[in-house]
């Protein structure tokens, strides 16, 4: 593939005077520019829209950064953003950081050495106040618009689009309670997440308004991921005393959960009661039964690039706030033994 350095040589100039030629800015002469011109056409040179943006210190780019990409709700979250930013003039960079604050800081990095115009940013941690100030001087460096979602941190003065988390964990609990369980259980996600904390806590409150209590021991600390949900599973079900209703606190526990569950031949709604936080779109077509609070992460996306493009807009207003609510959804799994 051709270069500018490459047309630079062949032109016999520098590529600073290539890419004032491309771009129409600075002087070159006629002579130069025709010769320029005639080697692009040649090679069939056609320089990127960012190498271009770059000369006048400006881009038509927006950066994203999540921090699980193969995880189904981010999945559905980049959809909502990709469907808004395509009816815009913007083209998205994504950068997946892999719950790592390293590479989270590298990507905002390249983005900033791309001189992005906006950013949309699912924090990688949100509990370690060294990682807190880290970030926030970095997208204070960075300068540009900024939509925080689903994850808020420390310090943040950025826009967000967050979930109603306590209430998501206190109407799961809440309605376990009123389908008749009396022992109640939780496997939590990564409660060095603020959002893991939320649900756990309205699913506490629930418990307690409802005269409930739940028992230390029913209380299984996970990590928001398929295989931590999957031991704790497997601890809960061979315990000699384990609860008769759980909460599974996001998609990938429910899975992890709904697993050993599988494995150990018992059936939701039967042997053992379930409801989790998020929906799993392929349960619902294999009609599985399973119950759910749910949210529309699709819209969360979209309403991430509306903020950004009103931020771009009028970027001294107010700092907005977009809580997405929760939708209970009773599918049979939260029911009674029996």
């Amino acid at each position: 593939m051709v270069t500018i350095k490459d047309i630079a040589e062949i032109a016999g100039v520098s590529t600073a005077t290539v890419s004032r030629a491309i771009n129409g800015t600075g002087y070159v002469s006629e002579r130069t520019k025709k010769r320029i011109e005639d080697i692009i056409r040649e090679y069939n040179y056609s320089p990127s829209a960012s190498a271009v943006n770059l000369s006048k210190r400006e881009t038509n780019t927006i950066g994203v950064i999540v921090p699980e990409i193969a995880n189904t709700f981010f999945g559905e979250l980049l959809q909502g953003i990709s469907e808004a930013v395509d009816r815009t003039e913007f083209l998205p960079f994504y950068f997946d950081s892999d719950n790592n604050s390293k590479k989270e800081e590298r990507a905002i990095l390249a983005l900033e050495q791309q001189r992005i115009r906006g950013l949309i940013i699912t924090p990688a941690r949100d509990s370690d106040a060294a990682v807190n100030r880290r970030l926030n001087k970095q997208l204070e460096r960075l300068n540009v618009p900024t939509v925080v979602v689903d994850r808020e941190f420390q310090g943040s003065r950025w826009d967000g689009v967050f979930f109603e988390n306590y209430q998501s964990g206190y109407c799961a609990g809440e309605a376990l309670i009123k389908a008749g369980h009396k022992k109640l259980g939780i496997i939590t996600g990564d409660l060095n997440l603020k959002i893991a904390r939320e649900r756990y806590d309205g699913f506490m409150q629930a418990a307690f308004d409802y005269d409930c209590p739940v028992e230390e021991k029913y209380v299984y600390q996970g990590d928001f991921t398929i295989a931590g949900a999957y031991e704790k599973t497997k601890q809960m079900l061979e315990a000699e005393d384990r609860p008769e209703a759980v909460l599974t606190c996001n998609n990938l526990t429910s899975l992890g959960f709904l697993k050993a569950v599988t494995e150990g031949g018992l059936r939701i709604g039967e042997d053992i009661a379930v409801i989790g936080i998020d929906r799993i779109a392929e349960l619902d077509v294999l009609d599985y039964g399973f119950s759910y609070v749910g949210r529309d992460t699709v819209e969360m996306g979209r309403l991430a690039v509306k903020m950004l493009l009103e931020r771009m807009e009028s970027p001294k207003r107010q700092r907005q706030i977009c809580m997405i609510p929760y939708e209970l959804v009773l599918n049979g799994s939260e029911k009674k033994e029996g």
